[in-house]
């Protein structure tokens, strides 16, 4: 077999099975989609602090346009 014939075939080999690869890890991400989807979400509201509960204002209009 000549040996350009013979680049030719290991070239192309070489990127039939980078495809294959790249195929391989690409489906393996979209399955793996919702579970780290999920998981982000669940440590996401793991780590935020809690808010403080809104307090309810101790006076009205009325009475800070009294005081002032």
């Amino acid at each position: 077999m000549p040996v350009f014939l013979e680049a030719i075939l290991v070239s192309v080999g070489m990127l039939i099975i980078f495809g294959v690869a790249f195929l391989a890890i690409f489906l393996l991400a979209i399955t793996m989609s919702p579970i780290e989807r999920s998981l982000s979400k669940m440590i996401w509201d793991a780590t935020t602090p809690k808010r403080p509960a809104p307090s309810s204002p101790k006076g009205s209009f009325r009475d800070f346009s009294n005081k002032h």
